[in-house]
């Protein structure tokens, strides 16, 4: 399993548009999970699988919508896509502030 974090940056101003285009590209692939929020998309799946839908989908939007920048964080293993901290909310202290 591997769990990417993955982060694109189309170089044009209409950059709504491929980033939308990118994420539905990357939610159609059924053996793959994926959570997207404001800042990045999340997707955890077979290693080999996840690393074929990145390059085939990377190329495909660079060859429809021209330069992007992709940032990919790569961890191995199956990773919560749904976890949930509880930092802030009444839990003890041991950091800078406590």
């Amino acid at each position: 399993m591997l769990t990417v974090d993955i982060s694109m940056y189309p170089l044009k101003d209409d950059f709504i548009t491929p980033i939308t285009w990118f994420i539905e590209r990357l939610a159609s692939y059924p053996n793959i999970k994926r959570t997207t929020n404001a800042l990045a998309t999340q997707i955890c799946g077979p290693h080999d699988e996840v690393m074929v839908m990145l390059s085939t989908e990377m190329k495909a939007a660079h060859e429809r919508f021209g330069q992007a920048v992709f940032v990919c964080k790569f961890l191995p293993g199956e990773r919560d896509l749904d976890y949930q901290d509880n930092f802030g909310k009444g839990q003890a202290s041991s950091g800078a502030h406590g």
